[in-house]
């Protein structure tokens, strides 16, 4: 009796004081597993500051910078696993401390001079480094890079491009040195996507000078609106423009919402939307308007103005071309969002890789090693498929980001329409990654320190915020259809969006396929084109139909929607695998151009495998489809000894990663609990 009493003292007492038990004399281990850096067993085959200079594309000395002062400051929550340091926001904390942290790395980063140049500065260098810089803030924390996006791409782009001379000079440095905190009120309860339909109302008073903005009813409150719940002082309020009655259709309005101690406006009502499944660190708020009075001056009237008696004045005439104009700022957040998504599917798979080539599971022989989980062909199915589309991503994102950096009135269109398809294909990838991820990390994906399994969460919201991604798939097949029926009536050859293809004999598929035809980047692109041309001729074909039985264009359209679906991803997945062909040409024979062709064929025949049209309307027998499917693990097999230097080139640092790419048994340890 007094040995159990004297055993359960000492448990109890080890337990209170943290100490490790005495080892048992009774049990003993056979063998301890021991972490063995991946470094030590795989080679590097290729030169991995030039694939990190291709994966990122531009600023790389401005991007390291900033990673240096994130992990260096504790405002980012330093903290020690397994010998490493590690900076992640804390999501145990409450709703309103995410808020209030996110809003004091924002002050931090202000005074490091992270946001110079943002608005005030011009050139396509200037908008590289700038979007090269919120890429990495993304990278630490979504609702950091969500709260600033609001602020400098949306409100600010807003009155930066929207507005005129007299809003750039009032306005664009006090918000590029955060002297005030613009919000961006587009969305409301009753209309997200359906932006012509919002319906709060301003009216022009000719004998006092003024717009009066007013909510008309429930459904017209403005919602979701990132930092109008604490911060915001102003925002851009989009609504219908009332002129003697006569709507003039969605314009944009400067209101204050607040004043400079914080104090809400008169006429305006505020609340906060709430806890959410992720972005807490960002507080969204809904608003209404109350016959609020602005000044005339702060109509942004880069597109459309209204004199002081009261006339409307436009140089676009046509309704639908100024409305498109007021969307403009949309494309910015579209691409941003677009190349974040990259990001985060690179720092899931950079976790989950680096696991997969140190934690084993399983012997295949009796008494024998256990198996590392990538060495299992199983494994490498589910994580490599997806190294190769975010490599084949990033070269499109960057495609992406230059043509946003160089655009002209000319290819606005264009840009819209990329950037809406990969803002799609991007976004779903990455939530699918997410999940791969966190499911091939087992139990530890689950941890939040780990990050994967915590970023669901904060991510999904990518498939709906700055538009749906459904919606955004059949706009871009509404638009390719038409330039098709363009082409088609005006017998003109097609040009721009990639479609040149079009103007060219169809192509053939060999009879017979063998591993180095599949892998031929000729015969990749030209099932890619088949696809995408027939299915746009379908497309065309059944709205045609649906319109000849009585339908309106409208209809006819919704009524398509499945082909428009295919369409669109046909579209983006040949518009992506020729870009990463356009990349890979430039590159001269060596080791990194051997292993961008394998990414580059993977990536191809997984998309076949993926996407069941190839036999649906058969562009391939299953014959030949089973051939392409037999690629895969060939594939990833050969892809499985660069795993390490292809996740190792994105050039993350390892605070960014999580405890369980480096040494997860001595983060697990009991020591490092104390």
């Amino acid at each position: 009796m007094d040995h159990r009493v004297s055993r359960r003292t000492e448990i109890l007492t080890n337990h209170l004081l943290r100490r490790a038990p005495p080892p048992s004399s009774v049990l003993q281990p056979h063998r301890c597993l021991s972490y063995s850096p991946p470094e030590l067993s795989n080679e590097f085959a290729f030169d991995l500051r030039e694939m990190r200079r291709l994966m990122d594309g531009h600023n790389l000395e401005d991007r390291d910078w900033l990673f240096s002062v994130i992990v260096q400051s504790a405002l980012f929550n330093r903290r020690e696993r397994g010998g490493r340091i590690f900076v992640c926001p804390d999501y145990n904390q409450s709703m309103e401390q995410q808020r209030e942290a996110t809003m004091r790395r924002i002050e931090y980063l202000v005074e490091r001079g992270v946001f110079r140049g943002w608005l005030t500065g011009e050139g396509p260098e200037e908008e590289l480094r700038k979007l090269a810089l919120h890429e990495v803030i993304g990278m630490y924390d979504h609702s950091l890079a969500v709260k600033l996006g609001v602020h400098y791409f949306l409100w600010g782009g807003a009155v930066k491009f929207l507005g005129t001379k007299r809003h750039h000079v009032k306005w664009l440095s006090a918000t590029e040195n955060y002297d005030m905190k613009g919000c961006f009120a587009m969305s409301e309860l009753g209309h997200g996507s359906n932006v012509r339909g919002i319906e709060t109302i301003t009216t022009y008073d000719s004998n006092t000078g003024e717009f009066v903005v007013n909510t008309p009813c429930e459904s017209g409150q403005k919602y979701w609106i990132g930092g109008a719940a604490n911060h915001a002082t102003h925002t851009i309020v989009f609504s219908q423009l009332y002129i003697n009655g006569s709507n003039q259709g969605v314009h944009a309005f400067i209101a204050q919402i607040r004043d400079s101690d914080g104090n809400i406006c008169p006429n305006i009502r505020i609340a906060d939307c709430g806890h959410k499944t992720g972005l807490n660190g960002v507080d969204n708020g809904r608003i209404w308007f109350d016959n609020v009075r602005i000044p005339r001056e702060n109509l942004l009237n880069s597109v459309a103005d209204v004199s002081p008696t009261g006339e409307y004045l436009s140089a676009i005439k046509n309704v639908d071309q100024r409305f498109a104009a007021f969307l403009a700022p949309l494309t910015s957040g579209r691409v941003t969002i677009a190349v974040s998504a990259v990001y985060m599917s690179k720092i899931s798979l950079a976790i989950a890789i680096r696991y997969a080539l140190t934690r084993q599971a399983f012997s295949i022989t009796p008494n024998g090693a256990e198996v590392l989980l990538l060495d299992y062909p199983s494994h490498q199915r589910r994580l490599l498929p997806l190294l190769a589309k975010v490599y084949a991503m990033s070269f499109s994102a960057n495609d992406l980001k230059m043509m946003y950096v160089k655009r002209t009135p000319k290819s606005n269109k264009a840009i819209h329409i990329i950037s809406s398809a990969y803002k799609a294909t991007f976004t779903w990838n990455n939530m699918r990654t997410l999940q791969e991820c966190r499911e091939a990390c087992g139990g530890q994906g689950v941890k939040s320190e780990n990050r994967v399994g915590h970023y669901m969460g904060e991510f999904d919201v990518q498939s709906t915020f700055e538009g749906d991604n459904n919606v955004l798939m059949q706009q871009i097949s509404k638009a390719l259809f038409a330039e098709y029926v363009a082409c088609q009536k005006q017998n003109k050859p097609f040009s721009g969006l990639g479609l040149e293809h079009m103007n060219k004999p169809l192509p053939v598929i060999p009879s017979h396929l063998t591993t180095p035809t599949i892998r031929s980047s000729e015969f990749q692109i030209d099932l890619f084109h088949l696809r995408e041309r027939d299915l746009l001729r379908r497309f065309a074909e059944e709205v045609s139909e649906y319109q000849s039985r009585g339908e309106s264009k409208e209809s006819a359209f919704i009524l398509s929607y499945q082909l428009a679906e295919d369409l669109g991803r046909a579209f983006s997945e040949r518009a992506i695998l020729k870009t990463f062909m356009d990349a890979e040409s430039t590159l001269p024979a060596g080791s990194l151009k051997d292993v961008l062709g394998l990414l580059r064929s993977l990536y191809a025949v997984i998309s076949v495998d993926e996407d069941a049209t190839f036999l649906r309307y058969g562009y391939l027998s299953t014959e030949k489809a089973s051939a392409v499917r037999k690629e895969v693990p060939k594939l990833c097999a050969e892809v499985r000894p660069h795993a390490l230097a292809l996740v190792s080139s994105f050039g993350i640092p390892d605070a960014f990663l999580s405890p369980i790419a480096y040494n997860w048994v001595d983060s697990n340890s009991w020591s490092s609990q104390l």
